[in-house]
């Protein structure tokens, strides 16, 4: 798809916007056709949520576009060919994202690899291996750039390897990775869902976990604690139907006890490279594993949407979370006129959205 300059920097300007994230983006996008016209849309859209809104200021988004040119990068839409098959699976992939590298890479056969950051120097040697082994059999491995098992995954994959940050595609983090993120731009693929210039925040994490997850058709962790961001990587694969898979340790080393864990709940367990690519090789969209069914997430027509009223159902939210299909349910509207209604009031800035398709007043 070739998509004109104007309507680039519209969509560009449209996630930039305040309150606009990647669920209300599509929406928005579904609604009016294009970014050009919903941007003309949502000042109205915010006064019918009961608020006052302005889209991102022009000249920001012109500064980024320079900054993004000026690190050597491109950016890539989400309704673009190269864009990553499996990422556009999942719930609210990222609909824009910069990336410096080899494209090509994310469209091949990919394994996600998490773990520790404060890994054991047995665990950083049985990922790097794990890495050059997955590499050999012609996987990408997908991986964060963290310390510890993260970087142990990039070094053993060259070039066959990606990483995902949780900053601007300019940033380096951590600064000790400044080399290894450099040389992934330049050898491998390197991929940023945040503006260039953003330093990583702890919220950014999760959102770029989503990305390593939905670029693989597996993950696995290596060693990690069971409170850890690798585990949150794990849940997201499986909510998205990916394969999970967890390499087992001593119960006696707590950061082992993460991939127990994720074992016991219905990981597979793999001992070797030949098991995982047995695994993924084998993969047909129905996981062996069992750790986390897929959340249900009620999905709309873009077509029906287009064609939409909101619904009145501001009076069934409240502070706690639920479910959308509960108030499809509960209100008796369509899905599309209950999706635009949390739309105006997501732009209002009195909705919040949270993990599993569930939403609350804020």
């Amino acid at each position: 798809m070739s998509l004109s300059q104007p309507e680039a920097f519209a969509r560009i300007r449209l996630l930039r916007s305040p309150r606009i994230g990647p669920v209300s983006y599509a929406q928005l996008l579904a609604r009016f056709g294009t970014a050009v016209e919903a941007l003309e849309a949502l000042p109205d859209l915010g006064k019918k949520g009961g608020s006052t809104y302005r889209p991102a200021p022009l000249g920001k988004v012109e500064r980024e576009v320079e900054e993004v040119r000026r690190a050597g990068a491109k950016y890539l839409f989400h309704d673009q060919p190269d864009y990553p098959a499996l990422l556009a699976e999942i719930g609210g992939a990222p609909p824009i994202i910069t990336y410096r590298g080899d494209l090509s890479l994310a469209s091949k056969p990919c394994v996600a690899m998490v773990g520790a950051r404060n890994a054991s120097a047995a665990a950083v040697k049985l990922a790097r291996d794990f890495a050059q082994g997955l590499a050999a059999e012609g996987f990408t491995v997908v991986s964060g750039l963290a310390r510890g098992i993260d970087g142990a995954c990039h070094e053993g994959s060259f070039p066959r390897t990606i990483g995902v940050i949780a900053s601007g595609i300019d940033i380096a983090y951590p600064p000790q990775h400044t080399d290894l993120q450099e040389r992934i731009a330049g050898e491998g693929l390197l991929i940023a869902e945040q503006p260039p210039g953003t330093e990583p925040r702890g919220s950014h994490f999760p959102s770029r976990n989503r990305i390593i997850a939905g670029l693989a058709g597996g993950t696995l962790v290596v060693e990690a604690a069971v409170k850890s961001g690798s585990l949150i990587t794990a849940r997201l694969a499986g909510e998205a139907g990916r394969e999970v898979m967890a390499i087992p340790g001593s119960p006696l080393e707590a950061r082992s006890h993460g991939c127990n864990h994720l074992i016991r709940e219905g990981a597979v367990l793999v001992q070797a490279p030949e098991d995982v690519a047995e695994l993924m090789r084998g993969f047909d969209g129905q996981p062996r594993s069992t750790f986390r069914e897929a959340s249900q997430n009620y999905d709309y027509a873009p077509e029906d949407f287009a064609e939409a009223e909101p619904a009145d159902i501001a009076s069934l939210l409240t502070t706690a979370p639920v479910a959308v299909d509960e108030l499809i349910r509960q209100s008796g509207a369509g899905a599309a006129a209950v999706q635009l209604a949390l739309l105006e009031l997501e732009i209002a800035g009195r909705l919040e959205r949270h993990a599993a398709g569930r939403v609350s007043l804020k």
